[in-house]
């Protein structure tokens, strides 16, 4: 089945180049297209993913995140911004953002992105997981140390989680299948008792497991 992704972004020219990639690529399939929070959940139609700007007309993304997710609980919400900046990037993940891109990412990386995202993961452009890693680090209260039976090459994966590696960059560096890597990832976030990369990775610096 195709993936459907719906837009929510009020820059004109750049939704339109969206709406292009979405119609023209292989395995996926343009749902709807809006320039405001208001517009989307008036006439929103389930779908995927949403890729969603921060800085809308209106409601913002952010304050637009917990509101789409109560409407399609399980819709997955990709942020697509400029800004990289500590604030933003920490209220969208505590609001339920599942991914957080910058909109400079190449065409064939977002795809990548979405892909992931639908799967279960949670992508980041490299500079976002840093800041996001940085963020926990800082914030989040250490717990004692727990042994949650991870073998050697989940501690490995898990490792790659948290600066930000997403499953192509884990197949790569470690040579092992796209495959490969998703199973041991199921088994890691069945250890941790999580449920994506973001939960996985908050665990693992709340933990001191890294």
């Amino acid at each position: 089945m195709p993936i459907k992704v719906s837009i929510i972004e009020d820059h004109k020219p750049f939704r339109e180049s969206l709406i292009y990639i979405f119609s023209s690529t292989e395995g996926f399939v343009l749902g709807n297209a809006f320039s405001s929070i208001e517009e989307a959940m008036e006439s929103m139609e389930y779908c995927d993913l949403i890729l969603l700007d921060i800085n809308l007309p209106g409601l913002s993304g952010i304050e637009g995140i917990p509101l789409l997710k109560n409407k399609f609980p399980e819709v997955k919400i990709l942020i697509l911004t400029i800004f990289e900046d500590d604030d933003n990037i920490f209220k969208a993940i505590l609001n339920g953002a599942d991914g957080y891109i910058l909109k400079k990412t190449p065409p064939l990386r977002l795809i990548q992105a979405i892909e992931d995202a639908v799967m279960g993961g949670s992508p980041m452009s490299p500079v976002i997981a840093k800041k996001t890693l940085d963020l926990f680090k800082k914030y989040a209260p250490v717990k004692e140390e727990e042994d949650f039976g991870l073998t050697d090459r989940e501690n490995e994966i898990l490792s790659c989680l948290v600066n930000g590696l997403n499953n192509d960059d884990i197949s790569d560096k470690l040579f092992i299948s796209i495959q490969t890597v998703r199973n041991h990832i199921k088994h890691i976030y069945e250890k941790l008792h999580v449920h994506s990369k973001s939960q996985a990775v908050i665990k693992a610096i709340r933990q001191g497991i890294f």
